[in-house]
């Protein structure tokens, strides 16, 4: 399947990166470690999200949480074609300090896709000017503190109460997902049987035990290559077998390598 074209670049904001896709490639379920909010420009997909399987068609809003599991495909032979802006947690928190006029509270997007042409006209005029080569950074400003404003909403408190057994399996791949692991130490922690392990795992975290070492070894492996690591050494250091192994991953869930994902940032 054609992995399709793919477009990351910074934008003059700070903690705002600006990331085009058209592609038939099928994500599997991941994760980022930003908030994102963007439009379906053409085509549709379906995809996990917080809140189940949910459907986005052309002109649809679609956001994701950092941390949330979601995959994504697409519907038809088409593919899709989507613009989205990731914003880190420290410029969603800057944001919603003033929106709030210094209140405090964690912040989600609360729906994964929403439907509101005048918003999605505001979004795409926010993405033109952050993309724009001469972009006006006060422009910029104002579009994105608008639209945080409108789509923001205080996280619910959580009502089930999650395993602090599990809790405690998925901190040790946290801690250190370079580190080799197996069932039977994840179990061990957790206090529960291995097939007891891999059932409570999934249920908690949306992902397998060996899908989240994948993924936060991602996460590593990204955080270093921000930082200027070559690649081969940010593969090693994150605990991929070789780079070609890290290449892998990365594709599969971002639709982008490694390689050209550093070329985007620096």
């Amino acid at each position: 399947m054609s992995k399709g074209r793919f477009k990351i670049a910074n934008t003059a904001l700070f903690g705002v990166t600006a990331v085009t896709a058209d592609t038939r490639h099928s994500f599997p379920r991941h994760t980022h470690d930003a908030f994102g909010v963007g439009i379906i420009r053409r085509g549709a997909q379906k995809s996990l999200s917080g809140r189940g399987v949910v459907e986005a068609g052309p002109g649809d809003i679609i956001t994701v949480n950092p941390g949330e599991v979601h995959d994504g495909a697409p519907i038809g032979d088409h593919g899709r074609f989507w613009q989205m802006l990731y914003l880190l947690p420290e410029t969603i928190a800057a944001a919603t300090l003033d929106i709030t006029d210094g209140g405090s509270g964690t912040f989600e997007f609360e729906h994964p896709v929403i439907r509101d042409a005048r918003l999605a006209g505001r979004f795409r005029q926010l993405f033109a000017t952050t993309t724009a080569d001469d972009g006006a950074f006060l422009e910029g400003e104002t579009g994105l503190l608008a639209l945080v404003a409108s789509v923001l909403r205080p996280r619910a408190t959580a009502v089930a109460t999650k395993s602090a057994g599990i809790r405690r399996a998925a901190r040790l791949l946290d801690d250190d997902p370079a580190r080799p692991a197996t069932l039977g130490r994840l179990a061990q922690e957790a206090g529960v049987s291995k097939f007891q392990l891999l059932r409570a795992f999934v249920r908690q975290t949306g992902f397998t035990p060996h899908a989240y070492q994948i993924q936060r070894r991602i996460d590593m492996a990204r955080r270093l290559i921000d930082a200027g690591s070559p690649l081969a050494e940010a593969a090693a250091t994150s605990g991929f077998a070789d780079q070609s192994h890290m290449t892998r991953a990365f594709v599969q869930r971002y639709g982008v390598t490694p390689g050209a994902y550093a070329a985007a940032i620096h």
